[in-house]
């Protein structure tokens, strides 16, 4: 037997409560990229009988990968753990190019059936919380007119960087230089390369994906980067996983691959944690092995911290280090000190001559879209809140947030937060009850960061994140067989208050 819609259980509710808003769902999910397209679908196979909609701030679906544009972007995780666990990746490649992913993102939605639940432009500027409704009223921006819409539930999937600017440290000079200076956030189309001396400023994912990418369309391109980072080469191709799907079919191989894949990268990335100096040493020389024992490892790949500090940036058939042995491309490292007309001066004296310069210098981050929230009246200040399961938000109802992992594919932990927030409607549901909020009992309150993360583009916005606590549900795991269990398997409400419209503040259930 079907259970019932919040809107049909029967509460004491203000009159006209929906007259308030000019629509109304059960459950609101905001973004319409990776993780918004695998909520919506959760949505609809495991609560069919809630109503949904998806709000989509920009004019198409697919969020990161239809944004970025850059020349050879790229997945960094293998596509069968970022792919969908219900929709098997079946490219030839495990490492993706973008324009593939967007186009896996429209087929899922399209053959899920819940392209009619996504309204793009159309942006959330508001959520106020109503204690006495159990509701939440979204106001939202469409082509410039402001309308309201109200749900149950709310399920944040925007990612977490601006997707209206990226990272720009100010450069001495930048006024002075004769060529062009973009950032990869904002590719024009119109621009040639080839031919041209291309200097990329940073030394993570993104400049080592630009690098080789550029140097493939005819540029002479430079690397400048202040501080070396640690790099792997794997192959683009998993000739395992393309085996197995060959002997067995997609669908049957899909959950061992992904298993497969999920399991030896967390088994790396705790070796490493737990013997970072021969980690280091290991993937230094792998560097080596690549590049010959002429080149400056020491200078251009060996990093000030440890493996894991930050993310370990992939190359995809080693192609960066094919790009250095040709010739097309080089590593300068060393502090800039200013732009001339002719390119970048560095602090030691070195001339970096550039026709076009990128600025990879990082993401801005932002939570919650940096979306004013209140609950009764009062601001939320979410720095201040503990993270719940790495969700949801202390003393914050009706209100889940899609954050992947930093050591792994983001879909791994998407899609545990999916199923996670599914169990709990059903279990408010069954349980006759309207609102559900994360409180932290005593003892349990800490000022831990939400991220353990050295990367700068981390530290320079860890202070609007929330905190963690001493202890489960309030702490935030980054290992996916620890976040299966207590998310798919555990209990549901555990520090979790329910209550009725009327019981607000008591544990009504």
């Amino acid at each position: 037997m079907s259970l019932p819609t919040f809107a049909a259980i029967e509460y004491p509710v203000r009159a006209g409560e929906r007259s308030m808003a000019d629509e109304w769902f059960d459950v609101v999910v905001v973004g319409a990229g990776l993780s918004g397209i695998g909520m919506a679908r959760h949505l609809k196979v495991e609560c069919p009988d809630l109503s949904f909609a998806v709000l989509e701030a920009r004019a198409r679906l697919g969020g990161t990968w239809d944004l970025f544009r850059y020349p050879g972007v790229r997945s960094d995780s293998d596509m069968y753990t970022l792919g969908y666990s219900f929709r098997p990746w079946t490219g030839e490649k495990a490492i993706a190019d973008g324009g593939s992913i967007l186009s896996y993102l429209h087929d899922t939605a399209r053959e899920s059936g819940i392209e009619g639940h996504i309204r793009t432009g159309t942006r959330v500027v508001a959520a106020d919380w109503s204690g006495a409704d159990a509701a939440w009223t979204l106001t939202v921006d469409q082509g410039g007119e402001r309308r309201t819409i109200g749900c149950r539930f709310v399920v944040m999937c925007t990612g977490y960087y601006n997707y209206e600017r990226g990272h720009t440290p100010a450069f001495e000079g930048a006024e002075t230089f004769a060529g062009r200076i973009m950032h990869p956030q904002f590719w024009p189309e119109d621009l040639d390369v080839a031919g041209k001396r291309v200097a990329v400023i940073g030394s993570g994912a993104t400049a080592m994906t630009l690098v080789p990418a550029l140097a493939d369309r005819g540029a002479t391109v430079a690397m400048v980067q202040r501080s070396p980072t640690y790099v792997v080469a794997r192959p683009a191709t998993d000739r395992f996983a393309n085996g197995l799907r060959r002997v067995i079919g997609a669908r049957r191989a899909t959950n061992t691959i992904r298993w497969r894949n999920a399991l030896i990268g967390q088994f790396f990335f705790e070796r490493m944690r737990k013997h970072p100096k021969a980690a280091a040493e290991r993937l230094i020389g792998w560097v080596r092995d690549h590049l010959g024992p002429d080149y400056d490892v020491a200078t251009h790949f060996t990093p000030r911290y440890d493996p894991w500090d930050q993310r370990l940036c992939l190359v995809p058939d080693g192609d960066l280090f094919e790009a250095i042995k040709a010739g097309r491309a080089e590593v300068v490292t060393g502090a800039i000190e200013r732009f001339e007309p002719g390119g970048i001066a560095m602090a030691d004296g070195t001339k970096v001559p550039a026709d076009i310069i990128v600025t990879a210098t990082g993401l801005e981050l932002k939570l919650m879209d940096d979306m004013p929230v209140t609950v009764d009246g009062a601001p939320v200040e979410f720095a201040k809140t503990l993270n719940y399961k790495g969700m949801m938000f202390s003393d914050v109802p009706n209100l889940a947030y899609t954050f992947g992992y930093t050591n792994a594919s983001w879909t791994l932990k998407a899609d545990l937060t999916a199923a996670y927030v599914c169990r709990l409607l059903k279990t408010m549901q069954a349980r006759g009850v309207r609102s559900a909020t994360p409180r932290v009992g005593e003892g349990e309150a800490g000022d831990e960061a939400f991220l353990d993360f050295t990367s700068s583009y981390v530290q320079r916005a860890i202070d609007k994140f929330p905190k963690q606590g001493r202890r489960a549900p309030w702490r935030l795991h980054q290992n996916y067989l620890k976040d299966l269990m207590a998310l798919r398997f555990g209990r549901v409400d555990d520090a979790m208050e329910f209550s009725h419209a009327e019981a607000k503040g008591k544990r009504a259930a």
